[in-house]
């Protein structure tokens, strides 16, 4: 009879997909929100870690990380000492290693069945997928204030002065090939709410054409977005963007085409885990 090593430790295997939820502040909201992704991404056909980047909070933000139960999903605290949701993103991304990323926000105000959408996207060569609120097939349930919505509008269509064919920027859940991702946000430069701008006009200069997915989304109180106090910034955060990223400046992308939408029937909301 041959005898049998000893069993060693059990491997575990690297992530497929690593999904970065930037966090400030969010010690209320984080729990359910981080119970539904947990829930969700233990049903996705591979294997997924979550990256929790608390930025700069105040509150017990890390302390909910850190007390997290072990389960089937891998969650794992990221601190970023700089404020700033772009700063935050940008770290958790440099962070990962897997062959696919991306970030959501800390209160799923997307509907997470856009997760088994934008896997099947990536699996089959698509490089950056985000969600956009503005194409056929999207719910939303938006509950801003007439101001807000003007404002938003406004943003949009300067927005598309540097990403032209993109419908909806500022919807946080974004998805990319691991490479691009990486090699992206190490040029990034905004720190607050216009990042996701450049991030999709630096994905563009490196080669990549963008896709759009229509998702469900629901305004969750508690957005840590003021526009008293961050609009300003955001406008001059996206003239700098455009006088980087413009076109026909040295070393810009040439004009993207304008984004490929995905014409999914419109996922069900998550529900709380």
């Amino acid at each position: 009879m041959v005898s049998q090593p000893p069993a060693g430790p059990r491997r575990t295997l690297p992530a497929a997909v690593e999904i970065v939820v930037p966090a400030r502040n969010e010690e209320l909201r984080l729990p359910q929100g981080l119970g539904v992704l947990c829930a969700k991404a233990a049903m996705l056909p591979v294997r997924t870690a979550i990256l929790v980047v608390d930025n700069a909070s105040t509150d017990g933000t890390a302390d909910v990380v850190r007390n997290w139960p072990a389960g089937p999903v891998p969650v794992r605290l990221i601190s970023c000492g700089r404020p700033g949701k772009g700063r935050a993103v940008q770290t958790g991304l440099l962070a990962t290693q897997a062959p696919f990323v991306g970030f959501c926000d800390a209160d799923m105000a997307t509907g997470l069945a856009a997760l088994e959408v934008t896997l099947s996207l990536l699996r089959t060569g698509h490089l950056m997928v985000i969600a956009s609120r503005a194409l056929d097939g999207s719910v939303t349930d938006e509950r801003h204030s007439g101001t807000r919505r003007l404002g938003a509008a406004a943003f949009r269509a300067l927005a598309r002065q540097v990403v032209p064919g993109a419908t909806d920027t500022q919807c946080g859940f974004k998805f990319f090939s691991g490479p691009l991702a990486r090699a992206a946000a190490r040029s990034l430069r905004t720190g607050g709410f216009a990042f996701d701008i450049e991030l999709i006009a630096a994905c563009q200069r490196l080669g990549a054409t963008l896709t759009e997915i229509p998702v469900d989304w629901r305004d969750v109180p508690g957005s840590t977005f003021s526009v008293s106090r961050h609009s300003a910034a955001a406008l001059r955060d996206l003239a700098a963007i455009w006088l980087r990223y413009r076109p026909g400046r040295p070393g810009a992308a040439a004009p993207a085409p304008s984004a490929v939408p995905v014409q999914a029937p419109a996922p069900a909301a998550a529900t709380p885990a």
